[in-house]
């Protein structure tokens, strides 16, 4: 009997991938681009912020539009806005890809033309130029960015090895990768004449950024530095998921204020004690105990913030292709307004294999 032929899985593409309410989607060739024209970490965020709002139509030489009021963060004022806008114009970007089975560097523009109302509350309308258009088109490997950790980094080399990790950690066999010095400095978008050493790109740019992603994201981060002879000329990314314990602890992380927050990094936090307080009455001189703070809401039907590592491992296995976040928030969306699961992990994975019998690959 003649073998059966065999059919090759179809290739998930990145603008299948579809954004959540907490996360956004970035093509992985636009994570290690290399900038030409350095980026500020506003730019970067503005960026991103602009890809998750032309989405559905990425890939269409349509005009976008969106309210300036989403782009300006916590700023009052719209001025950085026009100054990101205007660098992001102007940057040259170095994006590898493939063409014909041949590995090539397309020089393209970030971002197009554009029009900004210059009200308060008025609106940036701007396009994707054609060929980067074309490469999100073919792009088949992404980063899913959690909104609220790529708002709580503090720079833009955090923010780049953040995108770089969740570019990779859903790799099944893959768990590190080496770059040269000159490739890692042209991702992080360090400036020329800029750390030109490697003990001042190490301690100034690459430590930080480590602690930082350690500290918020869900996975684990080590650069280890490579040496040709005496010199460093390379260094290995490595990356693992955090487990139900750390991934817990960076949501409270996340919740505490950002004051306070590189101290807490750094372990020199002090402990608080409480003295005893006299209990007294209004009126009678005696001091007051501070009223009770108010109970924080309560997370949707009492589901944790975090499923665990296993689960997540689990979900992996059994639905390869998946976007395993995407159908995360969809069950979380499902559950809404329904009786809390016993088992969160089991009814997220049950939700899951429901949801593959229903959208195939």
């Amino acid at each position: 009997m003649p073998d059966t032929p065999t059919v090759p899985a179809r290739r998930y593409r990145t603008i299948e991938a579809r954004p959540t309410a907490d996360s956004l989607i970035k093509p992985g060739e636009l994570v290690d681009l290399v900038e030409v024209t350095p980026l500020t970490l506003a730019d970067r965020r503005i960026y991103n912020l602009l890809l998750e709002n032309a989405w559905d139509d990425i890939d269409k030489p349509v005009v976008h539009t969106i309210g300036k009021t989403r782009l300006r963060g916590s700023h009052n004022s719209n001025d950085r806005i026009g100054q990101s806008i205007e660098r992001l114009m102007a940057a040259i970007v170095k994006v590898k890809v493939t063409r014909e089975g041949e590995s090539v560097i397309e020089r393209v523009q970030l971002l197009g033309g554009n029009v900004e109302y210059e009200t308060p509350d008025g609106m940036l309308h701007y396009e994707i130029p054609a060929r980067l258009r074309r490469i999100i088109k073919d792009s088949t490997i992404f980063a899913r960015l959690q909104k609220e950790v790529m708002f709580a980094l503090s720079s833009k080399y955090s923010l780049t090895l953040y995108e770089m990790v969740q570019k990779r950690g859903n790799l099944t066999y893959r768990s590190s990768e080496e770059f040269s010095i000159t490739d890692i400095r042209g991702i992080l978008g360090v400036p020329k004449g800029k750390l030109t050493t490697w003990s001042n790109l190490y301690n100034r740019a690459i430590v930080p950024a480590v602690e930082e992603v350690n500290q918020l994201s869900d996975h684990l981060v080590e650069i280890e530095p490579l040496k040709t002879g005496r010199k460093v000329t390379h260094l290995r990314l490595k990356w693992w998921k955090k487990d139900a314990t750390s991934l817990q602890g960076v949501a409270r992380e996340l919740d505490a204020p950002r004051v306070g927050r590189r101290a807490r990094l750094e372990g020199r936090v002090d402990e608080v004690v409480e003295l005893p307080t006299i209990a007294g009455r209004a009126g009678q001189g005696g001091p007051t105990s501070p009223p009770e703070p108010p109970p924080r809401p309560s997370t949707a039907n009492s589901i944790p913030r975090v499923l665990s590592a296993e689960t997540y491992e689990t979900a992996r296995l059994r639905h390869r292709g998946y976007d395993i976040y995407f159908v995360e928030q969809a069950w979380r969306d499902w559950a809404r307004g329904k009786e809390p699961p016993r088992d969160p992990d089991k009814a997220f994975l049950a939700f899951f294999r429901t949801y593959a019998v229903n959208n195939p690959l």
